[in-house]
């Protein structure tokens, strides 16, 4: 990723002591650029923010679920109750248990989930790591198909072939092969292109695709928590579509296809509310009246403490 600019700046008692670099699009609802900053045409890997495409080949090769169990498709989740029973119940379908999951053991994202397993005597498991219903979804996936759940991970295996063949389409880009943090292959994008597909998405009136966005919309609480940013901003701007990922990259599509996508150069999970947030209010966004805009601009609020009270706050550049 080159040419990253500032996109917020770290403020402590009125002096800037740093910043985050980045860059960050906003697409029209035909999809073209309505205004970027830094680089937004090179390749860069958006982590979990490609779950719903990767999802979508999975709906488009015969994945069946309801949609509270397809968001969670979609999820990287917190590891709260609900989450873990839909994991379960999408496994159970296929015939499978937990042990079918190949997700590096990890603590639940959310900080109440997390104590609570601990102080009940639990451990880390696959199940409570936050990729598992994705993966949970791809071996269902493998079933459905007669493939082989042992190597689903692999590139070469017919699962990740389809998922890549339905992400360059959706991007519009020839992708890139990494592996993410659970293992899984991880698909590049510039962020122009992951824009387009969530777009695309979000505009969908039939059919995988449609699905997918309809999911996420009914069901923010399985794309990521009860208590996430992710699911306020949702819920603040009803029939959008959504999903942050690690390295702070976050993609948002409106109901009429205008979408943001972004990505902070050094991965600083904080500053990707903050910058998605000011990315809505460039575009005028908050200020249509069916966006409750109070609600957007708080999921943009990160303040700093000092002594335990407020002195300062991440606060967007651009």
């Amino acid at each position: 990723m080159t040419g990253p600019v500032v996109v917020a700046e770290i403020v402590r008692s009125g002096i800037v002591e740093g910043h985050h670099y980045g860059s960050v699009v906003a697409l029209r609802a035909d999809r073209s650029v309505e205004w970027s900053v830094g680089d937004v045409t090179s390749p860069v890997l958006p982590r979990s923010s490609n779950k719903p495409i990767q999802a979508l080949a999975m709906v488009e090769h015969g994945l069946d679920l309801p949609p509270a169990l397809l968001a969670l498709a979609c999820a990287s989740h917190s590891g709260e109750a609900h989450h873990l029973d839909g994991a379960r119940r999408i496994l159970a379908g296929a015939g499978l248990g937990e042990s079918a999951l190949q997700t590096p053991r990890d603590w639940p994202l959310d900080d109440a989930a997390r104590e609570a397993l601990i102080r009940s005597g639990g451990e880390k498991s696959s199940l409570t790591m936050n990729c598992s219903g994705k993966h949970a979804a791809m071996l269902a996936t493998c079933v459905r198909n007669d493939w082989d759940t042992a190597t689903y991970l692999d590139p070469q295996h017919p699962l990740q072939a389809a998922i890549k063949a339905t992400f360059e389409r959706m991007t519009g880009e020839e992708a890139q092969v990494a592996i993410d943090g659970c293992g899984a292959p991880l698909l590049s994008a510039s962020l122009v292109g992951l824009a387009r597909a969530f777009s695309r998405l979000a505009m969908a009136t039939d059919g995988a695709e449609h699905r997918i966005a309809e999911a996420i919309r009914a069901h923010p609480e399985y794309v990521s928590g009860t208590t996430r940013d992710e699911r306020t901003l949702l819920t603040a701007m009803p029939g959008s579509i959504g999903k942050a990922g690690a390295e702070s990259c976050y993609a948002v599509a409106l109901p009429d296809g205008r979408a943001f996508a972004l990505k902070t150069d050094d991965g600083g999970a904080r500053a990707r509310p903050v910058v998605m947030a000011a990315a809505l209010e460039r575009s005028g966004v908050t200020a249509e009246d069916w966006v409750d805009a109070e609600a957007v601009r708080r999921t943009g609020e990160h303040v700093l403490l000092g002594g335990g009270k407020p002195v300062g706050a991440i606060r967007a550049s651009f």
